[in-house]
């Protein structure tokens, strides 16, 4: 008896999965859910006049976002749900609409070129012929959607890592390449007796001190223009080192000289704190893990790495005591940390798991 062939629904199901993005993705843009926030509700008729179309395609699309839990129906009339009503309005914290613009006018498009990224091994997004990473582009466009849609996934990294470790007794972090300085708000806004360093290019801190400014935070949160490979060495002073989103970039020979560099730089008994994406031991998943690493190939010269890589790494460059705590956040779930050990400690590793690593990173091929 032949065994009976499994339902392809799974698989149709994966190939529209895109109708889910670009349904929520148009609504947004088209400020639907700003446009029902703070009412009663609109009747296709009503929002199709508001948003000055026709009640067709309005129509068509209150009944995806409903069906997709976006909305919620009462009579005639589609309200915001509570998940969009947090999330997709402007103006309220921890706003998605960077993100969902970042993913849909820079990345969808991105995507559909993923046969070339991996037949090349090269990124899609950026010229790797001219610059030596999309984080130097600086173009406006580029800058606006991105970075607010960094600031976005590290407010989420920040309140996960409030739990998953503990910063009691620190007294000042270094966030490596800090970006838009919404990890390091975050965190010195749980922990009072923290002071925070924004460690990024010029052009992106820049951005971290509007957002510094607008949270009242300048008094304990700061900036400091780098280039953690160009520069010699990290800055030194501080008793915690984080690395959140920043390590999955790069390739392992680069993800290794920065743990070198945080080792050297860190105070002795001070916390290394990696935090993102893990892919499984098995590299089998988690899916939303498995699929960053393609949004790795696609955006930089990095992949999706297990925390036994990451730890191992670590260990190499000298830090002692790795940690992993699994998260569910945006931005991350999971979180390791190790220690620099205390001067004087005996775990200092031997010197052959020490290897000094060269600096000078490898072109892409």
């Amino acid at each position: 008896m032949t065994e009976a062939a499994p339902s392809p629904v799974p698989l149709f199901e994966l190939s529209t999965g895109y109708w889910a993005f670009k349904t929520l993705a148009t609504a947004y843009e088209l400020r639907l859910f700003a446009h029902l926030s703070g009412t009663p509700g609109m009747t296709p008729p009503e929002w199709a006049e508001c948003c000055g179309i026709d009640e067709r395609p309005a129509r068509a699309l209150l009944t995806g976002c409903a069906s997709l839990g976006l909305l919620e129906k009462t009579g005639e009339r589609y309200r915001n749900s509570p998940l969009s009503e947090a999330y997709l309005v402007p103006g309220k914290p921890h706003h998605f609409g960077g993100l969902l613009t970042m993913l849909d006018h820079r990345l969808y498009a991105a995507w559909g070129r993923l046969a070339e990224a991996v037949r090349t091994n090269r990124p899609v997004t950026w010229d790797s012929d001219r610059v030596r990473s999309l984080f130097e582009s600086q173009d406006p466009a580029v800058t606006a959607t991105f970075w607010e849609s960094m600031h976005t996934l590290s407010s989420f990294t920040g309140q996960a890592l409030t739990t998953a470790i503990d910063l009691k007794g620190a007294s000042s972090l270094l966030d490596v390449g800090g970006g838009s300085g919404a990890l390091a708000l975050t965190l010195c806004g749980y922990w009072p007796d923290i002071k925070a360093t924004v460690y990024d290019l010029p052009f992106v801190t820049r951005i971290a001190e509007g957002h510094i400014e607008a949270a009242g935070m300048s008094g304990r949160v700061r900036t400091l223009d780098g280039d953690f490979f160009a520069d010699a060495s990290l800055p030194e002073g501080h008793d915690v080192h984080t690395f959140s989103n920043v390590l999955h970039d790069w390739r392992e020979a680069d993800a290794k000289v920065l743990l070198k560099k945080s080792f050297d730089a860190l105070a002795p008994g001070g916390l290394l704190v990696i935090a993102g994406y893990f892919v499984n031991e098995e590299q089998t998943g988690p899916p939303l893990a498995a699929l960053m690493g393609l949004a790795q190939l696609i955006e930089t010269e990095g992949r999706a790495y297990t925390a036994s890589e990451y730890a191992g790494w670590a260990a190499e460059a000298g830090f002692v005591d790795p940690q992993t705590v699994s998260v569910e956040s945006v931005g991350a779930n999971g979180v390791l940390t190790a220690r620099k050990p205390a001067a004087g400690h005996a775990d200092v590793p031997p010197r052959s798991a020490m290897t000094t690593h060269p600096s000078e990173r490898p072109q892409v091929t």
